[in-house]
């Protein structure tokens, strides 16, 4: 069975990064055999939450590969060269493309590494393949659409899988409900809907509010911002704080002791959590005065409430909110509710369970590599689900450059340029 030095779960904006640097690395001699499988059909960077008038957060400059290497061929200002967009671009004098662009731009890196992305295939579970009491290869098992199985064996793995959508305990009991879906599914799972008239929109975040914006330029529907906050909060992009996202700051959180580590994280929270853009918050601002000067009361901000209990009914679905300031709790029907409650990180540790006893508390070190016990060889690094050791850049594209640098390094020493084998991998299929 061929052996992959490296196989990365996930084909997003961290593993394509990664790619472009392991591209560049065999331009100058440093091949390595590399495969990436992921699960959606084709490429797609947050499809369902591509809005009309939705910006980036974060400048171009911070793109896949620009803080590494200006010089890139897969930089955003070479993708604008290749498109003629360059000079336009100019023009608008900002350094927030809008999300439909920086998509684009991500879709059209991607497809210059199509023959090393295996698209449509889901990975569920990672075995260990033991060699003389020793742990000497990974076994990666994946599924396609059509329930056939696949197995590939790795030398290293880099679990790049992104958050999965985080929904609070008080709707457990309505995953399966229709009418009540995550913003990260928030496009596909509207169109599903007849005819909406009442929507809860829940959260206090970039997405609650672009999803509330978005509602209100749609005809005949009527919004309850839910929110624990009194206020929207912008997010805090002024020149000192945003140093927390330069590469040298992920050494400060990281050689700091866990608990000074976790007081930065709630210092610095407003950056990157229930922190929308200022812009984004005088247009919602303004959508509620209107509504006074009209006198039409089509929205409600329901602010310092929060949801405590639902049920689904024929009807819609019913949301039992307490007011925190009284306590006084009344039932809402909607026709649907969008869950813009963020996302959890832990999906490496579902995917890894079968290795979990060679990788002590899943502790990673300051290169995002898994600690392993000495019998086990492969190396393991997780890219997105360091946050609380590596600080608030680690699931933002402000890092991505630097951190596929580090981890280049640490397979250059484990993985030597001569174990690399140029053959087409080969599958062991299953039902």
């Amino acid at each position: 069975m061929h052996i992959h030095d490296l196989i990365g779960i996930g084909f997003g904006p961290s593993n394509i990064a990664l790619a472009i640097a392991l591209d560049e690395q065999r331009q100058v001699g440093q091949a390595k055999d590399a495969l990436f499988i992921e699960r959606q059909p084709c490429f797609a960077w947050h499809p369902h939450m591509l809005l009309e008038n939705a910006h980036m957060q974060i400048s171009f400059l911070k793109d896949l590969v620009t803080p590494r290497n200006p010089g890139s061929r897969f930089s955003f200002l070479n993708y604008l060269h290749s498109k003629g967009r360059l000079q336009d671009f100019i023009n608008l004098q900002t350094f927030f493309p809008s999300r439909h662009e920086f998509n684009d731009y991500l879709s059209w890196t991607a497809s210059h590494f199509e023959h090393q992305c295996t698209y449509g295939e889901e990975v569920f579970e990672v075995l260990p393949e033991t060699d003389n009491d020793e742990v000497a290869y990974l076994r990666v098992r994946s599924r396609d659409e059509s329930g056939a199985v696949q197995e590939r064996l790795t030398r290293s793995l880099v679990i790049s899988v992104g958050g999965a959508p985080n929904v609070p305990e008080c709707f457990a009991g309505l995953k399966n409900d229709p009418r009540v879906f995550h913003s990260s599914h928030y496009l596909r799972e509207l169109a599903k809907q007849d005819a909406p008239k009442r929507i809860a929109v829940i959260g206090a975040g970039q997405s609650a509010a672009e999803i509330f914006l978005d509602l209100h330029n749609r005809e005949g529907i009527q919004v309850d911002l839910i929110s624990r906050a009194w206020a929207f909060k912008p997010s805090d992009d002024s020149p000192f704080v945003n140093e927390i996202f330069n590469p040298e700051y992920t050494d400060y959180v990281f050689n700091n002791p866990t608990g000074q580590r976790e007081a930065l994280l709630q210092e610095y929270k407003s950056t990157n959590y229930s922190a929308p853009d200022l812009a984004l918050i005088q247009e919602i601002y303004d959508v509620f005065y209107q509504q006074k000067v009209t006198g039409q009361a089509r929205h409600r901000f329901r602010r310092r409430h929060e949801v405590i209990g639902s049920q689904a009914s024929p009807e819609g679905v019913e949301l039992n909110v307490r007011d925190l300031e009284t306590g006084h709790t009344d039932i809402t029907r909607y026709d649907a509710v969008v869950l813009a409650t963020g996302y959890v990180r832990d999906t490496h540790k579902r995917l890894l369970a079968p290795v979990a006893g060679y990788l002590p508390d899943f502790a990673v070190n300051r290169h995002y590599q898994l600690y392993t016990k000495p019998e086990f060889k492969p190396a393991i690094f997780l890219q997105g689900s360091c946050e609380p050791t590596h600080g608030l850049s680690d699931t933002l594209l402000s890092i991505l450059a630097a951190r596929t640098s580090e981890i280049c390094e640490v397979l250059n020493e484990a993985l030597p340029a001569a174990q690399s084998e140029a053959s087409t991998p080969s599958l062991v299929s299953t039902d």
